[in-house]
């Protein structure tokens, strides 16, 4: 397959970048093509949907053509120790390197040296992840009756986040609301629970620091890039 596209979002690295996308509707990111995909009418009446299915490559999460691909991997939000069947999972570590993510299609801009740039909002995607495919969201895709397996019973994990004002002044307006949920999910690894320990989360330019201690996230500072 070949990359046609290439998102553009606040994350330069993968902690911290929610665990699927839709949980962060804030989050702001945009598709650029490549230049042999710029194309007007490629994405002639996408603008009528309100959402879409982005195809990526776990860039970040690429094994080497030396290595095995394992049938269980160790989901994090089950503590990291419990395995489950790398097909029931989301994990990165699979067979072919390919990830699935729906977004809400917030307009299409035209660019004169870009083409058409893609607004999307609620993605869980890294600066730079490849895009192989775009497709519309249709009435088709929603199952009413879903189960969703181990994923259901771990949903819980949302903690408090304690921002004091003059940190969060330092962040512009339009990425605040996206920051607090950001922590909101916890990005620690479920089996790291160390209060004292202190996070680094990459952000829109920011390196933020923080604690996590009783079900609340303490920011202690917010440093620019």
């Amino acid at each position: 397959m070949i990359t046609i596209a290439r998102i553009r979002s606040d994350f330069p690295a993968k902690f911290g970048i929610p665990r699927q996308s839709g949980l962060v509707p804030e989050l702001r990111a945009t598709v650029v093509f490549e230049p042999g995909f710029r194309n007007p009418d490629a994405v002639r009446g996408l603008d009528g949907f309100s959402h879409l299915w982005l195809l990526w490559e776990f860039s970040a999460s690429m094994r080497s053509q030396n290595e095995s691909w394992s049938p269980t991997v160790r989901p994090p939000r089950l503590g990291g120790e419990t395995r489950m069947g790398v097909f029931a999972t989301r994990s990165p570590f699979r067979p072919n390197p390919i990830g699935l993510s729906s977004a809400r299609l917030l307009g299409i801009e035209p660019d004169p040296q870009l083409g058409p740039v893609v607004h999307v909002g609620g993605t869980d995607l890294m600066d730079g992840t490849p895009i192989y495919d775009i497709k519309p969201y249709v009435a088709a895709d929603i199952h009413t009756d879903a189960r969703f397996g181990f994923a259901d019973c771990h949903a819980d994990y949302r903690v408090r986040v304690e921002i004091p004002d003059e940190l969060l002044a330092l962040v512009p307006p339009d990425k605040r609301a996206a920051l607090r949920g950001l922590l909101a999910e916890d990005p620690r690894p479920a089996y790291q629970d160390d209060p004292t320990r202190r996070y680094g989360l990459l952000f829109a330019g920011f390196n933020i620091k923080f604690t996590v201690a009783d079900g609340v996230l303490d920011v202690h500072s917010i440093e620019p890039r």
